[in-house]
């Protein structure tokens, strides 16, 4: 049994994960640069050290064993922390040391990309060795990665407002209704009044927009998406109306793929807020961004 473990087993475990990434011993040999033989040898003196089998390998294909599946959660928090550490280390004389993980919806209007962007080389000013993460998920994931505390802070549109969350209103992002060839409302001359819209068929967005929206029966609701890359998909088949961040749908509108169907009255704005985690906006490299940020922090 795996009581301590030393540099050996560090090394074990490694090979282990590089196999689970490849889904495979052989797949794996190309990313350890050591032949499938060695390979297997090294994940049979891991089992031994450990007492039981991690993965099934053979013949019959590759797939981790019920320990081994729960053993690769373990390992891989071990190794995210020994890494945190080694930089932290390497960089005690730094007032700022560790991750900064970022969630992001995707999708903003570019003018906040640009000061995103701003801010980072603001934060790279400072005394730091930070490793920045940007990750793109939905809202709903983001919320739930903020509260598990994966990600320190994300940016995007939440219409939820949970307790142990801090929302800031960073911007605004404009949403308007489209519609593409061939469908019969592309064609048709002048603004689209919003009752002949609604009688349409729509794709929709899988979580809740603000109630200003044009109110549809359910029954004309029949994509459902919370993907904007997916929404102009569903949009360019000619087949639904949906509504579409008005920057990406005006790149649309430029090539003549799209149109907007009444921007004055089939449209709606959302707020895109950066949102933190109470009990970690106060810790210096979130505070430290939310300050680069120019936003107020919570009292």
């Amino acid at each position: 049994m795996l009581n301590n473990i030393f540099d050996l087993d560090l090394r074990l475990i490694r090979v282990f994960l590089a196999v689970v990434d490849s889904h495979g011993v052989s797949a794996a040999q190309a990313r350890l640069n050591v032949g499938q033989s060695t390979i297997s040898t090294q994940l049979n003196t891991l089992e031994t050290r450990l007492g039981y089998r991690l993965c099934e390998r053979g013949r019959s294909g590759f797939r981790l064993t019920a320990k081994g599946e729960k053993f690769a959660l373990a390992a891989r928090r071990m190794m995210e922390a020994l890494d945190e550490f080694g930089m932290q280390a390497r960089h005690l004389d730094k007032r700022l040391v560790g991750t900064l993980s970022i969630g992001l919806m995707g999708h903003t209007p570019a003018q906040h990309n640009h000061r995103l962007a701003e801010v980072i080389r603001r934060f790279r000013e400072r005394d730091e060795a930070v490793r920045i993460e940007l990750l793109v998920r939905p809202p709903g994931e983001l919320e739930e990665m903020l509260l598990k505390g994966s990600i320190a802070l994300a940016i995007g549109y939440f219409w939820r407002r949970v307790t142990a969350l801090h929302y800031t209103p960073l911007t605004l992002e404009r949403q308007v209704a489209y519609c593409a060839p061939p469908h019969p409302l592309f064609d048709q001359p002048g603004e689209i009044a919003p009752e002949q819209a609604a009688a349409c068929s729509w794709a929709w967005r899988d979580y809740p927009v603000p109630p200003e929206h044009l109110p549809l029966q359910q029954r004309n609701i029949m994509a459902m998406t919370g993907n904007m890359e997916a929404m102009s998909i569903l949009i360019l088949s000619g087949q639904h109306l949906g509504y579409l961040p008005e920057e990406m749908g005006r790149q649309y509108e430029a090539r003549g793929q799209m149109r907007a169907l009444n921007r004055a009255k089939l449209a709606y704005d959302v707020d895109i807020s950066v949102v933190t985690h109470r009990s970690s906006e106060r810790t210096p490299i979130v505070a430290a961004f939310l300050e680069d940020l120019d936003l107020p922090q919570a009292q």
